[in-house]
């Protein structure tokens, strides 16, 4: 289920904006958060970086750390005036987000450093048990200089189908099916 608003275009520079989208508590799911998440970044004419590292961190966590058998993780992502909120709700309420200190050889345990590192603000809300909310906010910077391939402007959001496999597929002009 995705819903975007809009609000009208009479609001200061970015206005408010808002897409929701519920995905598999999986290694696919969280793939597919930050696939999502750079399209609807570049629908919005918003900076791709660091938005997506953090949307590819919090899903990874919500996928990995907060992951219930048969449930599934939601992925929000909320522009009001100049702040884009991205917000992960996963149904692991009793295990808080705590960062680790990580040894110098591990595979694991950096994502809520890189979170901490790359976001102006972040943090961690209970929800309805058994739930809870990851969430990262960025301060966004005036409009983009033309030609700037780390900013959506100019480019359409590709219209995005899940093939039976479960992987994204581009279903949009140009493809084979449009």
């Amino acid at each position: 289920m995705i819903q975007e608003s809009a609000t009208p275009e009479t609001q200061p520079d970015y206005s408010t904006r808002n897409l929701t989208v519920q995905l598999s508590s999986t290694p696919r799911g969280a793939r597919l958060a930050r696939l999502l998440a750079t399209e609807q970044l570049r629908a919005w004419g918003l900076p791709l970086d660091p938005a997506r590292q953090l949307v590819a961190e919090l899903a990874t966590n919500a996928s990995t750390h907060g992951r219930i058998p048969g449930r599934d993780f939601r992925l929000m992502l909320c522009v009001i005036d100049n702040t884009l909120r991205i917000e992960v709700t996963d149904t692991r309420g009793d295990l808080p987000p705590r960062p680790q200190d990580p040894t110098q050889d591990g595979e694991s345990g950096r994502g809520l450093l890189l979170v901490d590192a790359l976001a102006d603000r972040w943090g961690w809300s209970p929800g309805r048990r058994p739930r809870k909310t990851v969430w990262a906010e960025l301060a966004l910077k005036p409009a983009p200089i033309s030609g700037n391939p780390n900013y959506g402007e100019d480019v359409t959001m590709a219209e995005w189908t899940i093939s039976t496999e479960g992987l994204p597929r581009y279903a949009g002009p140009g493809s084979p099916e449009s």
